[in-house]
């Protein structure tokens, strides 16, 4: 008989049963990330995390399991429910702490619901609902999981919709149609075009050059000035940097080729960086820093760096992080991402089915109004918004 257990740290699960259940291609559902997160001080109580991971076991074998945490607070999770916190507090009633399936700070696509198979992930979602009421949770919520989990998600888990901006290389006969930076400019409108590559002149000419290393050829200078970069910008925004250098350290140990560190050098020293982790065929832009304030650096460094990445070591897709209107104008499409929520209060699910549903409303229409603005030629052949 399958029973469902809670573990307060990863460690608690062995990596190889946790990793056998995902096909390894989405690097941070692996165990190397989730507990490097865990081990290396970026996951703290009074920040909020306090990790709750769900596994059903039948005896010794592990059939399912999710990456989850009791949150008490909405930090770092970027499916927004602000909203919603306040109504529980409107009613007298505590909206913290909730149950949350998430990659810590990661609003990436990719698997939340591992299982052996479609029956082991019902029974999952089942046992997962029934310890949310069991422990009287306001909620329990499933972030940025991919379609193929969103449509076995049970029915009454209300469903979200957010967009993001994603690059997508073109496929036409069976083979990829663009196979360096210069055809990817070539499928642009004039205008765009010429601005991207004004862009990428200007910082050429200040002088800046790009050295672009994997986690195995990573030094410490290396790693230590990404993580420099990564912290100043999130103290420059009044954030708090959660992810510590031995973290990064960590992914360079334990997840050396999916580490992808690009660096923006002049005068031999390190001015600027990003951060990726690269997947079966996608590269995942997460973060970014620089010394210096030179025009057109970010975009460089943040998104030609990494379409010119993936053109050169075929991957098909780049996701470069959440929200940003202005990757569109950059080759970066609008493609939708999903969350499903569980709420077990039938007059809560009740009014938040209809606040969702009008909120998935609005977001196709935002989609739809964003693909208007394509910055590609009238090529039937280029890459479509993913709906």
């Amino acid at each position: 008989m399958a029973t469902l257990r809670l573990h307060a740290s990863l460690e608690e699960i062995p990596a190889a049963a946790w990793d056998a259940l995902h096909d390894g291609r989405n690097p941070f559902v692996s165990h190397a990330f989730l507990h490097g997160l865990e081990a290396t001080g970026c996951l703290r109580p009074r920040w909020g995390w306090s990790p709750r991971h769900a596994a059903l076991w039948d005896g010794a074998r592990l059939l399912a399991a999710a990456p989850a945490y009791l949150k008490g607070n909405s930090h770092g999770e970027f499916v927004f429910d602000h909203a919603w916190a306040n109504a529980w507090h409107r009613h007298g009633i505590g909206y913290y702490p909730k149950w949350l399936v998430a990659v810590p700070y990661t609003p990436v696509t990719g698997p939340r619901l591992l299982a052996v198979d479609a029956d082991a992930q019902r029974r999952l979602c089942e046992a997962m609902a029934e310890e949310t009421r069991r422990r009287g949770l306001s909620s329990l919520h499933v972030n940025f999981l991919p379609e193929t989990e969103d449509r076995d998600v049970p029915a009454d888990w209300l469903a979200r919709l957010d967009v993001q901006f994603h690059w997508r290389r073109p496929i036409g006969d069976g083979a990829p149609r663009w196979h360096d930076f210069d055809d990817f400019l070539a499928a642009l409108t004039h205008k765009r075009r010429k601005n991207i590559r004004a862009e990428r002149a200007a910082v050429a000419r200040a002088g800046i050059g790009f050295r672009i290393v994997h986690g195995d050829q990573a030094s410490e200078a290396d790693l230590a000035a990404m993580h420099a970069f990564y912290c100043r910008t999130f103290m420059a925004k009044g954030n708090s940097p959660a992810l510590t250098l031995e973290f990064f350290r960590h992914l360079a140990r334990a997840m050396p080729h999916a580490l992808v560190l690009i660096l923006a050098e002049r005068h031999g020293a390190i001015v600027a960086g990003a951060l990726c982790l690269r997947g079966g065929d996608t590269l995942y832009g997460r973060y970014w820093g620089s010394d210096i304030d030179l025009p057109g650096l970010h975009f460089e460094t943040c998104y030609y760096q990494g379409i010119e990445y993936c053109l050169r070591e075929g991957l098909s897709c780049f996701e470069p992080g959440a929200q940003g209107e202005h990757k569109i104008a950059r080759g970066f499409l609008p493609t939708l991402t999903r969350s499903r929520h569980f709420v077990p209060d039938p007059a809560f699910a009740e009014a938040l089915a209809g606040w969702c549903r009008r909120e998935r409303a609005a977001t196709r229409d935002y989609l739809a109004a964003a693909m208007q603005h394509t910055p590609f030629r009238d090529d039937p052949a280029h890459p479509a918004a993913v709906a």
